[in-house]
């Protein structure tokens, strides 16, 4: 860190859940600030996450339609879901934001199944960001999967209500650049492959 990022940094004295829910928690941080005044912040602290952009054979790609609650409304995005205990294939962490290799190929595999009921030919790391970190700890990893064959079982959880589609590219894309979706993930994930792959 050079000297005027050290500048910027907050100490942090203490910490503590001031409340748990299924996925996250909220944190509060009792903190010194770089002028020495002490405040409390609070943030949404949840596990590290996948964000799979999977494509078949002919090269169109999975998509998922969710209704989500947050918005009161049914949501175009990709599969995605956090980083499970289970999912540990390596000698890292799963719990590790920046996560072990292994673990988090095992975790995109098991939500890209799990909420499509499609298993890979082979995963590759598109990108690594902190969507939003003003407010959240989360670590968001994006995969590209490609060989992608309806040949596994759907396992949805019990909050989840979650249609499966293919889509052409250029037709996912388009629906990114009109704002036809939304989905901070899949949006990501589509620019990203559009910038680094084509």
């Amino acid at each position: 860190m050079d000297e005027s990022a050290a500048d910027l940094s907050w100490e942090t004295l203490d910490t503590d859940i001031d409340y748990r829910c299924p996925g996250f928690d909220v944190r509060r941080d009792e903190v010194r600030f770089p002028d020495g005044e002490t405040d409390g912040f609070h943030y949404v602290d949840e596990p590290p996450a996948v964000v799979v952009l999977p494509f078949t054979p002919d090269g169109d790609v999975v998509v998922i339609d969710e209704w989500r609650q947050a918005v009161g409304r049914v949501n175009r995005g990709l599969p995605a879901g956090t980083i499970e205990p289970g999912d540990a294939e390596g000698p890292g962490d799963a719990g590790d934001p920046d996560g072990d290799a292994a673990d988090l190929e095992a975790a995109a595999a098991r939500e890209l199944a799990e909420e499509t009921g499609y298993e890979a030919a082979e995963f590759e790391r598109l990108t690594t960001v902190e969507p939003t970190n003003g407010m959240a700890n989360a670590v968001h990893h994006h995969f590209l999967a490609t060989g992608c064959e309806p040949t596994a079982d759907r396992d949805l959880d019990h909050n989840e209500s979650i249609t499966v589609e293919t889509v052409p590219y250029d037709d996912l894309l388009a629906a990114v650049v009109d704002d036809g979706i939304r989905d901070g993930r899949a949006v990501t994930a589509v620019l990203w492959y559009e910038l680094t792959r084509r």
